[in-house]
């Protein structure tokens, strides 16, 4: 149901469910990078979604990453539009305006890893492996990596994982903050559906307020974030959102929310 390099789109009710879908390992290309972004963007412009699930194809990888035969050559040029188009990926799934859930369903590995950094929730099968090794082969992560990980996991774990190459199973992952919830093999997607279930039942209007504030609270000083916070709660008061979401409570029903 899509045209998109690499990628498969199915939308469930106001989910979108995103599978990375290049065998064997869910790599990612240039073209399949650029698609991502595109297909974000797309949804972004529909109104009715209002949470997006990205998974890998398969039982063994959730992705892992660039395919290095890419770079074997040395090629400047191409590590230079590869590492852009990584970058314009995720930064736009991180803007992604509703709620963004990776199911890692097995390996997450350098981009792949990521990819579900730049997601607002993580859910891990229990036999799912992380790692960001690009030092190994002497590279760095230049998707987010070095900046996203210690903000999630603090500064100690960042620098086992990016500068000793240090691979996480899925039980670490969940005592260091990596993933938010570890489940049984073959039920991220299960749980990640649920998990959308929940964001249903928000104002879709106040997700978007509120996933700003909490993405801003990583680069602006908490002096500066608190006035923008009040600023943000009485704006809402323009929304229909709002007025339904309070009426509803009183009235004891289910809010019927419409995005504006």
């Amino acid at each position: 149901m899509s045209d998109y390099t690499n990628l498969e789109l199915a939308i469930e009710g106001h989910t979108a469910l995103v599978t990375l879908a290049n065998p064997p390992a869910n790599t990612f290309t240039r073209d399949g990078l650029a698609s991502l972004a595109r297909l974000v963007q797309d949804l972004n412009d529909n109104p009715r979604i209002t949470s997006l699930i990205v998974t890998g194809k398969g039982e063994k990888f959730f992705s892992a990453g660039a395919d290095l035969k890419q770079f074997a050559d040395g090629d400047k040029a191409m590590a230079h539009e590869m590492a852009r188009r990584f970058g314009e990926a995720f930064e736009t799934l991180s803007r992604f305006r509703g709620v963004s859930i990776a199911a890692i369903n097995g390996y997450a590995m350098g981009g792949g890893l990521e990819c579900a950094l730049a997601c607002d929730i993580r859910i891990a099968e229990s036999q799912a492996q992380m790692a960001l090794p690009e030092a190994t082969v002497g590279l760095l992560p230049c998707a987010g990596g070095t900046q996203n990980l210690p903000w999630i996991v603090g500064e100690g774990w960042a620098k086992r994982m990016v500068l000793l190459g240090e691979r996480v199973n899925a039980e670490t992952a969940l005592r260091i903050g990596l993933v938010e919830e570890v489940v049984a093999s073959g039920q991220s997607l299960t749980r990640a559906f649920e998990l959308a279930r929940m964001a249903d039942k928000q104002s879709p209007t106040s997700i978007v307020a509120c996933k700003r504030l909490l993405q801003g609270a990583r680069s602006a000083p908490l002096t500066q974030v608190l006035p923008v916070e009040r600023e943000a709660f009485v704006d809402l008061f323009d929304s229909y959102d709002q007025a339904e979401g309070v009426s509803a409570f009183l009235e004891k029903r289910a809010p019927k929310w419409s995005n504006a």
